[in-house]
C-alpha cells in the first residue's frame, strides 16, 4: 500500500515537472492562477462587503454586483489586449508619459475630480469613479521598457546624462510621480517608484545609479511622511497598533486586521462568518480583504493565496526570460515587479509590518480601476507569451485535441 502511494506521488511529481518543461506552461499557469485569484476575489468581496453593502444600500449584494460588472468588463478588456497587434502596444508605449500625465491631470480638473479617503486621485463620470493612476502605472511600464530597449540596441549613445537610461527614465517618471503626489496618493507613488527601480535593477543598470534613485525616493518619502501627521501616525502604528495613544486613530485598521488573521486558526471560521467585517474593518473588501481571508479560511487559505501569487509571478518572469524582443522582455518584467510590489505591500500592511497606504491586493480586492489595470497588464503578458512559436503550436494542438474529443 505504502509503495503504491509513493509510486503515485512520484508519478504525479514527474508529470508536473514534465508540464513545466513545456513552452506553453507559463501561458496556462498565468491563465489558471489569474482565474483562481479572480474567482476567490469575487467570492471574498461578497463575503467582506455584505455588512457595509447592506448598511449603505439596503442590499447585501450591491457592492458584489458592481464588482461582478467590473470583472466582466475587465475580462473583455483582457481579451482585447491579449489579441491586440504588437504594433499597437508599441504605439501606446511611445506615448506612455503623455498618456499617463493626461489621465492623471483629469483627476485635478474641478468637476471631474473626486476625493476618496483623503486622496483626490479619482475622476467621476456619472455614477462611475475611475482611478487614472492605476492605468498610468501600465503606461509608464511600457514607456520605460521602450527606453531600455532603445538604450541596449543603440549603436551610438549620447555622452553624459542624455545617454544614461537611468536618468532618462527617472526624468520621465518624475512627471508621473509629481502628478500622483499632487493627488496625495503616497501608496501609488511608492509602487511606481518601486517599479522604476525594479526595472532598472533587472536591466543591469549600475548600482550607483539605482542607489541614487533609491536614496532620492527614500528622502522624498520621509519628507512627505514627517510633514503629514496622519501619515506619521500610520508609521507609528507599525508593530504596535494596540498602543492606546494611536489605537482609535491610526491603529484601528491594522489592529483589527491582525485580530482577523489571529482568530482564523488553521482552517478559519467559515466563509461569510467573519466578525471583524462588522464595522471593525472599514476597508474589509479592499485594503484588508486578506485579513478577512485569514479569518474565514484560516492559515491554510492564506498560504494557498500566497502560493498562487508565487506561481503567477514565476510564470510571468519566465515569459520575460524566454521572450527575445527587448521591449517585451522589459515590459513583462515591469508588470511582474508591479504585481509583486502590490502583493507584498498589501500583505505587509495586513500583518502589521508596513503602514496603511491604500494598496489593493491584485485580482482579489474590490475596485474597478485596479482590476481593469491588472487585467490589462496580464493581457500584455499573455499577448507576448502566446506569440512564441512553440507556444502557438502547443495552443493549436490543444485546440485540435479538444475539437476531436467533442466530435
Amino acid at each position: 500500500m505504502m509503495r503504491n502511494r509513493f509510486s503515485a506521488t512520484k508519478n504525479a511529481s514527474a508529470k508536473y515537472v514534465h508540464f513545466l518543461s513545456k513552452p506553453e506552461a507559463s501561458y496556462f499557469l498565468i491563465m489558471t492562477t489569474v482565474g483562481l485569484l479572480s474567482g476567490l476575489g469575487i467570492m471574498m468581496v461578497l463575503s467582506a462587503s455584505a455588512v457595509r453593502s447592506f448598511a449603505q444600500n439596503g442590499s447585501t449584494y450591491s457592492i458584489f454586483i458592481k464588482q461582478l460588472g467590473f470583472m466582466a468588463t475587465g475580462l473583455v478588456l483582457a481579451y482585447v489586449g491579449m489579441k491586440m497587434r504588437p504594433a499597437l502596444w508599441l504605439k501606446i508605449a511611445k506615448k506612455g508619459i503623455p498618456l499617463g500625465a493626461v489621465a492623471l491631470m483629469l483627476a485635478l480638473v474641478p468637476g471631474l475630480k473626486r476625493s476618496v479617503n483623503g486622496n483626490s486621485n479619482w475622476i467621476g463620470i456619472g455614477p462611475i469613479t475611475i482611478q487614472p493612476s492605476e492605468f498610468a502605472k501600465l503606461a509608464l511600464i511600457l514607456w520605460c521598457a521602450l527606453q531600455l530597449k532603445k538604450y541596449f540596441l543603440a549603436t551610438e549613445r549620447p555622452a553624459g546624462f542624455a545617454g544614461n537610461p537611468a536618468f532618462v527614465i527617472g526624468g520621465g517618471s518624475a512627471v508621473i510621480l509629481a502628478l500622483i503626489l499632487a493627488e496625495k496618493d503616497l501608496g501609488t507613488a511608492t509602487v511606481v517608484a518601486g517599479i522604476i527601480l525594479g526595472m532598472l535593477f533587472v536591466s543591469g543598470m549600475r548600482y550607483l545609479h539605482i542607489g541614487i534613485g533609491l536614496g532620492l525616493a527614500s528622502i522624498g518619502g520621509a519628507a512627505l511622511t514627517l510633514s503629514n501627521s496622519n501619515r506619521l501616525a500610520r508609521f507609528k502604528a507599525i508593530g504596535n497598533p494596540f498602543d492606546p495613544a494611536i489605537y482609535k486613530f491610526a491603529g484601528w485598521q491594522p489592529a483589527h486586521g491582525l485580530m482577523g488573521l489571529a482568530s482564523g486558526g488553521l482552517f478559519g471560521v467559515g466563509i461569510g462568518a467573519s466578525r471583524q467585517k462588522w464595522a471593525n474593518l472599514a476597508e474589509a473588501h479592499t485594503d484588508f480583504i486578506f485579513s478577512v481571508i485569514g479569518e474565514e479560511m484560516g492559515l491554510l487559505g492564506t498560504v494557498l493565496v500566497v502560493l498562487t501569487y508565487g506561481v503567477l509571478l514565476y510564470a510571468i518572469f519566465r515569459v520575460a526570460i524566454n521572450t527575445k524582443d527587448l521591449f517585451e522582455k522589459f515590459a513583462v518584467t515591469g508588470i511582474g515587479v508591479w504585481l509583486l510590489l502590490q502583493v507584498l505591500i498589501n500583505l505587509f500592511t495586513n500583518v502589521g509590518i508596513a503602514p496603511v497606504i491604500g494598496v489593493t491586493l491584485p485580482f482579489i480586492s474590490y475596485g474597478g480601476s485596479s482590476l481593469w489595470a491588472s487585467y490589462l497588464g496580464i493581457a500584455f503578458v499573455l499577448n507576448v507569451a502566446r506569440r512564441e512559436p512553440a507556444v502557438k503550436a502547443a495552443i493549436s494542438r490543444n485546440k485540435k485535441a479538444r475539437a476531436s474529443e467533442q466530435s
